[in-house]
């Protein structure tokens, strides 16, 4: 059995050194930029901060490990259509010939469906749910956020929006080779439905906003899921249905 799997394992050990070696090349670039890129993460703190308050750090070595932590955040970034490249190439071999010719399509559009995903994220949620939670004490508190905490809840929560925005590329591969239709993603909607809230509140702040506002979009592209796969990869009628359809 063992001897089955190595070829797959050597192939994968392949496919993750390439993907780790491009985030390291990428991070190595970006830690030149770790200031500008991050006033770009901060402006939305920034933007609804009161006038007596300040982003601070509150242990000695927090500002060089947020440098770190920005300048590997945004290498990744830099270096997903690397990951989802060589992603492409560990399941290729298993998939048709006629397939194979979706690697382009897939990696253009699982890159631009995270960027998506990760802009609406900036511009819109994260302002919304920083200025709910700064205002609501904003009477009681003076606001000094550390900028370690930000930078880790930040990365946190536009992953999740990136990888959210990804339902729609992956549902259309997966109906593609056969693996789901769109009567399964209806069987599975009120199990989707819990899973959702569920990850919604693992990934964003204790709040019901910033929950609501990762969830409902999710609703919405599970939905546009649901009639990709009606496209792609129909469910066959039931023979009583093809009846009434001829008879018709």
């Amino acid at each position: 059995m063992f001897e089955d799997l190595r070829p797959h394992l050597i192939e994968l050990r392949k496919r993750l050194l390439i993907s780790a070696l491009s985030v390291i090349v990428c991070f190595i670039i970006c830690f030149n930029f770790w200031a500008p890129l991050l006033d770009f993460m901060t402006a939305p703190l920034k933007a609804v901060l009161p006038d007596n308050s300040n982003i601070i750090f509150t242990q000695v070595a927090e500002p060089f490990f947020t440098a770190m932590k920005v300048a590997f955040f945004a290498g990744l970034l830099l270096a997903l259509p690397i990951i989802f490249w060589q992603f492409w190439l560990f399941v290729a071999p298993g998939l048709y010939e006629n397939e194979k010719k979706y690697v382009i399509p897939f990696v253009l559009s699982a890159t631009v469906m995270f960027a998506v995903g990760a802009a609406f994220c900036y511009y819109f949620v994260v302002p919304v749910g920083f200025a709910f939670l700064i205002n609501f004490g904003g009477t009681l508190f003076q606001a000094l956020p550390s900028i370690g905490d930000y930078v880790g809840f930040f990365t946190k929560i536009v992953v999740a929006f990136g990888i959210s925005f990804e339902l729609p590329v992956v549902t259309f591969f997966l109906a593609k080779i056969g693996m789901i239709t769109d009567e399964s993603l209806k069987g599975f909607f009120r199990y989707a439905i819990v899973g959702i809230f569920i990850f919604a509140a693992i990934m964003t702040p204790p709040d019901v906003l910033s929950q609501f506002m990762l969830a409902i979009p999710l609703i919405g592209l599970y939905s546009l899921s649901i009639l990709i796969a009606k496209m792609v990869n129909p469910a066959p009628k039931d023979e009583d249905e093809e009846e009434i359809d001829d008879e018709k």
